[in-house]
């Protein structure tokens, strides 16, 4: 494991919040990130289907893992998007894939797309900040 994924796998293992969702890190190196996640019963909204708060914590956990990967400081959110493309079901397996797009200065942007096998399920842009002093 490189030194520069090293920080997004530490910053995983101690989120409790995602792992409690049975998040799974498979990658993360190089502004990159890929978090994996099953829809359980107990993520069923009113309508039958996943509510979208879990999809949106899905792709905001990759995202975090993405902009964690550089070992330089303390990445956090600053802001995001999401727009929900199609219904995930109880038993669906996501996969949340994050790319970094650009960082300028402390900020950078990131995509995350989320699939269900090869079809999309949402697509997510987040904005982040390095905290200066912070590593």
């Amino acid at each position: 494991m490189s030194a520069r994924n090293e920080t997004a796998w530490r910053m995983f293992e101690a989120d409790r919040a995602s792992k409690n969702l049975g998040m799974r890190l498979v990658r993360a190196d190089h502004g990159t990130a890929v978090v994996e996640m099953t829809v359980g019963p107990m993520m069923v909204n009113g309508h039958g289907i996943a509510h979208g708060g879990y999809v949106f914590t899905l792709a905001d956990t990759a995202f975090a893992c993405a902009c964690n990967t550089d070992g330089g400081g303390v990445t956090v959110a600053s802001g995001a998007d999401v727009t929900f493309v199609a219904a995930a079901h109880e038993g669906d397996e996501l996969v949340a894939t994050a790319q970094e797009r650009t960082l300028f200065g402390r900020s950078g942007l990131y995509d995350v797309t989320v699939r269900r096998g090869e079809e999309v399920v949402a697509e997510f842009r987040g904005r982040s900040r390095t905290l200066p002093g912070r590593t």
